[in-house]
């Protein structure tokens, strides 16, 4: 590694175990769960994934097949639920609630709360989730159980789908009383939520001991953090020219450098630089900058990308991607800071236990580690009202590398496709539904994929604000085959990837839509395409083998006619500034700036989004050398489908469970090879010697000199408005 760049760390790692410590217990998380994470007998040998929602509750989860294993544990001797609903609160959502009563018998009960009510949990007339024991012992209670994925009850039971699930939690120190079917203050009882892909979330697998992994920390060096209502975008150039072999990174997470900052962070990206130009090295050798300021530079092709709401990607067994010095010596961190909402991004319970989410994360300074402590209740600075006081105006977080000599069978790569961030895409106010479409063409995917395709194993949607759905299509001549990806809830302060069940397969000339649907209806103005918080994307990354190196960004564009058209615009006047619409008459010497803050949005949506949808685009199909593919600059049209895919129905055959009052078991004996809590104290006390005690580079996009002009009085007439589009 260069000598210049202070903040690459390279090191030897046996990829520490995570480490949760409370008030009088010891969890240790294994980066994905083991057979030591259960918390006592049952069929589960390894959990998939296991979240920490809080200090106080941990969720343990497997999916096989059509069903779904749970395991929830919680510091607390009252009764415990998890959940869904649509927004992540109590309003509608669909519960389970165990507790252990003065008898020692276990009850597991299937509850639901109507969206009208005062939140008090109502017993299922379908009781459709299986316990398969529950205990207590000290401090904690614990219960495991089954269910469907589907269950079929569409009443009172959220189905678990790959769509981003508001998991709900809830704990209290009081147990229900006999006979009765009222839970004590759920209200007071509930803790709140947290988004969570349930079937297609990426384990952070445990690397185990292996001596070949090393790591390597690429880190921003003291950015200034931006004040009120900014949005910055900040570059750094790192060389890496010490992968004189061929390398694999196999795994990447963020490293945050302090709680305050954490707050700020929307994404963090690193793309590959081609070329060994002299501004390459000179930049190397600064602390960064804004990355406006860089002059255009061959760095398009992503390597790592974390999104808020990520934990960090580990690859499958099968493939790496590549680092080799001699293919590529630059790399740029590109990391968007955005001043926090936070009413929207982050709740209070979330600014609250920073400091635990980031012991819980492995976070530590550049100049200290973090050491657990038993009581961590004092980690952060709080006001007199408990708001946390601003503490830093820097920041230093980046990105942790995982990376090893044994090769593994694929490189992989990382392909973008959607819609480029561009005024053209133009999203109406005050619509509960607006389709936006960026298509990859088929003659660029001919052109750059090898014969015998590509696989695409991970997937990650990138949307702002408004955005409520997500869809990768995929279309192989005239038929839409099944998507590759389809949210229909997703949260965009949540953007991470997710992990396929099975890697799909997209051959030459098969064509990829990215979908997205906003809902504008809280939006006084138009909102229109770039990269601020203010503006939308609809971009998705997918990560694939075997690496192909024609192809980097696959994305489209309205057409200029399109966008006219859409607008009731037959033809603009030459030579105006501002831009002048010349027909038809009824709109003739308006200007374009007054035509789209005067277009009849509530009575002319339907027919704008019609032709968006069907007119023409652009396909703006990049190279890894920033350059547009040879033969896709003319514009094009979406696929003609004529055979769609349509989902299969698997509730056809509903059946109903009889409820029971209650689900009674033996409770499980309080013993130390059952309790896992209690095992996992005692062996680090012991080994502690301590007795034991009672959690895009930015482009130009390529056009023509004249077209770059008449898209400037465009622009100029787009600054006077652009900043009503969030009202």
């Amino acid at each position: 590694m260069s000598a210049q760049n202070r903040q690459v760390k390279s090191a030897r790692s046996s990829v520490p175990a995570k480490v949760l410590l409370g008030a009088s217990v010891v969890l240790v998380l294994c980066c994905g769960g083991s057979s030591g994470a259960s918390a006592a007998g049952g069929s589960v040998e390894r959990w998939e994934h296991l979240v920490d929602f809080d200090p106080n509750f941990r969720l343990l989860w497997s999916v096989e097949g059509q069903e779904v294993t749970f395991e929830m544990q919680a510091r607390t001797l009252g009764y415990v639920g998890v959940g869904f609903s649509k927004d992540g609160t109590l309003a509608g959502a669909d519960l389970v609630v165990g507790w252990m009563d003065d008898q020692g018998h276990a009850h597991l009960q299937d509850r639901h709360i109507r969206a009208d009510s005062d939140g008090e949990p109502l017993v299922d007339p379908s009781q459709d989730y299986r316990m398969q024991f529950g205990f207590v012992n000290q401090t904690h209670t614990v219960f495991r159980f089954k269910r469907n994925l589907d269950t079929c009850d569409m009443k009172d039971d959220f189905p678990i789908t790959n769509d981003t699930m508001r998991v709900i939690f809830m704990y209290s120190d009081e147990r229900p009383q006999r006979d009765s079917e009222t839970l004590p203050q759920p209200l007071v009882a509930f803790k709140g939520s947290r988004s969570i892909f349930l079937t297609q979330r990426s384990s952070q697998d445990d690397l185990g001991n292996e001596p070949s992994i090393n790591v390597l920390e690429l880190r921003n060096e003291d950015v200034e953090l931006p004040e009120a209502d900014e949005s910055l975008y900040w570059c750094k150039i790192f060389k890496l020219d010490d992968f004189v072999q061929k390398h694999h990174l196999v795994r990447y997470e963020p490293v945050f450098d302090s709680p305050t900052s954490v707050l700020y962070l929307n994404h963090i990206i690193l793309y590959e630089c081609q070329g060994l130009s002299k501004n390459l090295e000179q930049l190397s050798r600064q602390r960064g900058q804004p990355c406006f300021r860089l002059q255009p530079m061959h760095c398009n092709t992503v390597v790592a990308n974390w999104a808020r709401g990520s934990d960090g990607f580990t690859f499958p067994s099968e493939a790496g991607y590549p680092l080799e010095s001699h293919q590529a010596t630059y790399y740029m961190l590109e990391t968007h800071y955005n001043y926090p909402d936070y009413t929207y991004d982050f709740s209070p319970f979330y600014r609250k236990n920073l400091s635990k989410q980031q012991r819980n994360m492995n976070i530590a300074s550049r100049d200290e580690t973090v050491e657990p402590s038993v009581d961590d209740s004092d980690d952060l600075g709080e006001d007199d009202d408990g708001t946390m006081m601003e503490q830093q105006m820097v920041d230093n977080s980046g990105l942790k590398m995982y990376y090893t000599h044994k090769l593994r069978q694929y490189d992989a790569g990382v392909l973008s496709v959607g819609l480029d961030p561009n005024w053209r895409h133009i999203i109406p106010p005050r619509q509960e539904k607006v389709v936006s479409e960026g298509h990859c063409i088929g003659a660029c995917t001919q052109r750059a994929f090898p014969r015998e395709g590509i696989n695409i194993f991970a997937v990650m949607s990138r949307t702002h604000l408004i955005g409520r759905q997500v869809k990768l299509r995929q279309v192989r001549g005239n038929a839409e085959l099944q998507p590759i990806m389809h949210d229909t809830n997703i949260d965009p302060s949540y953007q991470d990837y997710r992990r396929l069940a099975a890697p799909a397969k997209v051959l030459p000339g098969d064509s990829l839509v990215a979908e997205c649907i906003y809902d504008s209806s809280s939006r006084k103005s138009i909102t229109l395409g770039g990269m601020t918080t203010r503006e939308e994307i609809c971009l998705i990354l997918t990560l694939y083998y075997p690496r192909q190196r024609e192809l980097t960004s696959c994305h489209s564009l309205p057409s200029l006619p399109t966008v006219l058209h859409s607008l009731g615009i037959e033809e603009l006047a030459s030579g105006t500034n501002p831009v002048v619409i010349a027909s038809p008459a009824e709109l003739a010497g308006m200007t374009l700036e007054r035509r789209l803050t005067s277009y009849d949005w509530e009575n002319q949506f339907e027919s704008f989004q019609d032709v968006t949808r069907q007119g023409s685009f652009k396909p703006l199909c990049w190279t890894p050398t920033n350059t547009m593919m040879p033969g896709s600059e003319a514009e094009a049209y979406g696929s003609n489908i004529t055979q769609s895919w349509k989902p299969v129905d698997t509730c056809r055959a509903v059946h109903t469970n009889l409820v029971t009052e209650m689900i009674d078991m033996p409770a499980m004996d309080d013993h130390e090879s059952t309790n896992m809590i209690d095992v996992d104290l005692k062996a680090k006390m012991s080994r502690s010697g301590q007795q034991t005690p009672p959690t895009t580079n930015h482009r130009q996009v390529g056009r023509s000199a004249g077209t770059a002009l008449f898209e400037s009085f465009l622009l100029l007439s787009l600054a006077t408005f652009v900043g009503l589009s969030v009202q």
